[in-house]
């Protein structure tokens, strides 16, 4: 698969779970969390996805699964799912503003879900 082709499944799937009303509101989705996640990124306030995903497969090669954007404790925050190649699943909190990685959490392939080998 191209990166460009890449990129855009990935940036949909973003799309896609920032697409929820804000807090499972259902009042016609006045403040939906992706036009909040635009702000953010018009007001300079998170990277953009495509930056993000270029530094964590340069630090974690492999297929990026899943990513989200939500606000934690003030803060944007991308967890991103990656696959490695060996079939460990890495997941990664990284920083929306500046793009440095907060928590990785690795299960190697084959172990239980619950038991991870490292992380911070």
């Amino acid at each position: 698969m191209t990166s460009d082709i890449r990129f855009w499944l990935i940036h949909l799937a973003a799309a896609s779970a920032l697409a929820w009303p804000a807090g499972g509101r259902t009042d016609g989705g006045r403040d939906h969390d992706h036009d909040r996640a635009r702000r953010a990124l018009e007001a300079g306030e998170v990277l953009p996805l495509r930056v993000i995903i270029e530094r964590v497969e340069r630090r974690y090669p492999g297929q990026v699964l899943e990513v989200e954007l939500e606000r934690d404790g003030g803060r944007w925050i991308y967890e991103i799912k990656t696959l490695r190649s060996g079939g460990a699943l890495v997941k990664l909190k990284v920083d929306a503003r500046d793009g440095s990685i907060l928590a990785t959490r690795e299960r190697a392939a084959g172990d239980p879900p619950g038991q991870h080998a490292g992380g911070h």
